[in-house]
């Protein structure tokens, strides 16, 4: 059985490197690799726009893929994802502020919309676990409903943000709200890769604790682990990965819903081995449909984010219907 499980485990290596090498050739016009090294516009095309764009497509979505199953176990619900915690909201308002105020970059390489997401998606996170500590609760459904109210509170300002903003930042806002993976070079992806291996070195070294952690935070703690500090450090962890990831791409949602559950039904429950595999999940699925929305209807670009929703929604539906089954059958 482990030999088997080792065995789906490099077929998916195989296929998340196959995905990385050929879909760069993949858009409105098919690319050819003996044209790729011979004509300088096409190389350029290649190197400068489709390969980081798919490098950065893979990171996204294996980053919200890891954080969703982190979530998952925390919460120890199925329905959990990055954006339950407000992340997404609060982002997403750090971003409406920036381009409403029209400040400028203070940080080389890095937009100041991006930045303004970053920070926005720390400040929820903060908020949802400084409620939590002053009532001295940090179990699972106190945390949960936390990020809930600093989900809609967000949202809500950045409605009013966008209704004082003029037609042009008006719609600069909604854009970036759908979500989208459009990257030039590469200065954007060692941003990215630098927040997601902080994150994924955190959560790799407290794997062994999630565990723990979907027995029950008694069981858990009568097992040494210490529940406030584990959850304080997850949660920066996924702050750090998704609200980099939200800065960067925008908000793209349900891929932390919908890929953990595909990991845990086709590979394994034990987060030593589902880690790794919703990672390499995540970034193959959001590739694919990266490039859907870009080749479908070409020379119009889809943002990917419309896409992901128009799959998550209906999945998200399926899995609400279905979270009794779920639950009988030991995921949760």
């Amino acid at each position: 059985m482990q030999k088997y499980a080792y065995n789906k485990i490099l077929a998916l290596t195989i296929i998340s490197l196959s995905v990385l090498c050929f879909a760069p050739f993949i858009g409105m016009h098919i690319l050819l690799p003996i044209n790729v090294a011979h004509d300088s516009l096409q190389r350029q095309i290649f190197f400068s726009l489709r390969l980081p764009r798919t490098i950065t497509a893979f990171l996204a979505g294996g980053g919200l893929a890891l954080c969703g199953v982190v979530l998952q176990a925390m919460f120890r619900n199925p329905l959990a994802e990055p954006f339950t915690l407000g992340i997404s909201s609060g982002a997403a308002f750090g971003a409406a502020l920036t381009i409403l105020l029209g400040l400028p970059s203070i940080l080389p390489g890095i937009p100041m919309v991006s930045f303004g997401a970053l920070c926005g998606a720390l400040t929820a996170i903060a908020l949802v676990y400084g409620f939590s500590k002053i009532h001295r609760y940090t179990d699972s459904h106190s945390m949960l409903l936390s990020g809930i109210v600093v989900s809609f509170f967000f949202s809500s300002a950045m409605m009013f943000a966008q209704y004082v903003s003029n037609f042009r930042d008006s719609f600069y806002i909604v854009r970036w709200l759908m979500g989208g993976i459009e990257t030039f070079g590469y200065s954007q992806i060692f941003i990215l890769l630098f927040f997601i291996v902080i994150g994924s070195i955190i959560i790799s070294w407290k794997l062994p604790e999630i565990d723990l952690l979907l027995t029950g935070d008694d069981i858990a703690q009568s097992r040494g682990v210490n529940i406030a500090r584990t959850k304080a450090l997850l949660l920066f962890a996924v702050t750090l990965i998704a609200g980099s990831i939200v800065a960067q791409c925008g908000p793209i949602g349900f891929i932390g819903l919908i890929v953990p559950f595909i990991a845990r039904s086709f590979f394994t429950i034990n987060h030593k081995v589902l880690g790794p595999v919703a990672f390499m999940l995540g970034g193959i699925f959001l590739v694919f449909c990266d490039t859907f929305s870009r080749t479908i209807f070409s020379p119009v670009e889809i943002p990917v984010g419309v896409i992901t929703s128009m799959i998550g929604a209906p999945f998200f539906l399926w899995l609400l219907l279905s979270k009794r089954t779920n639950t009988q059958r030991g995921i949760f």
